[in-house]
């Protein structure tokens, strides 16, 4: 009510079913963008201390992040990741909506980056359909370092549903690297960024970053 977010393309997320929303990653506030925008409940990963925090402050962030659809996990790589790994594939075996970025990490200067691998195998492993999301001026409501929202306008694009199947199979790093880069090129149609040819390489800080390195870690070249 306050933002009054432009939303375009919400029919073209399936209303049931297993799909994967594919994002840009602008800013903190994407993962509470993405599912008050989307047409059904969205699940995404979130960092397990948001949950475990005691006392009301503790409380008030697990009724928070819950509310919004998130799902505690914990950093790191390793085993960690798989568990991150897993729990996605989970979600999608359930026939929910999961959330993801495939940049593994916000962009700092607004460009669009590589995507790592881990959405093809994610969708290729569980034959969820993905549809591609463009979102437009998050950046401006929570710029990096900023701890205080900001009312400014923002856009939310859906894009048509994507049948990644086609590329082959998920063992298969070349049909991964195919898969990703078609789901990164609906994207850049959806939000016009200028594109950078590599790897988001600022330090991960969230648990699909550490998913994407343990997935394809040869595939960053």
């Amino acid at each position: 009510m306050i933002y009054r977010p432009t939303i375009t393309g919400a029919e073209h997320v399936p209303r049931t079913g297993p799909v994967i929303l594919a994002s840009n990653h602008l800013s903190f506030v994407d993962s509470i963008v993405i599912p008050l925008a989307a047409p059904r409940p969205v699940q995404f990963l979130a960092k397990s201390h948001y949950f475990t925090g005691s006392g009301l402050k503790g409380w008030m962030s697990r009724t928070f992040f819950t509310a919004i659809g998130a799902v505690g996990v914990e950093r790191g790589a390793g085993a960690q990741a798989q568990a991150a790994l897993d729990q996605g594939r989970r979600i999608l075996d359930s026939g929910s909506a999961f959330a993801l970025y495939p940049e593994g990490t916000r962009s700092l200067d607004g460009r669009l980056y590589r995507g790592r691998t881990g959405i093809a195998w994610l969708a290729l492993t569980t034959g969820a359909t993905v549809v591609p999301v463009g979102l437009i001026g998050t950046q401006e409501i929570q710029p990096v370092g900023s701890s205080v929202p900001r009312v400014r306008p923002v856009t939310v694009r859906f894009g048509e549903p994507l049948d990644l199947s086609r590329h082959g199979a998920p063992t298969s790093g070349r049909a991964r690297r195919a898969a990703t880069d078609e789901v990164m090129a609906a994207i850049h149609a959806l939000t016009g960024q200028e594109l950078a040819d590599a790897y988001n390489e600022a330090p991960p800080h969230g648990a699909l970053a550490k998913l994407a390195d343990r997935v394809a870690p040869r595939e960053r070249v």
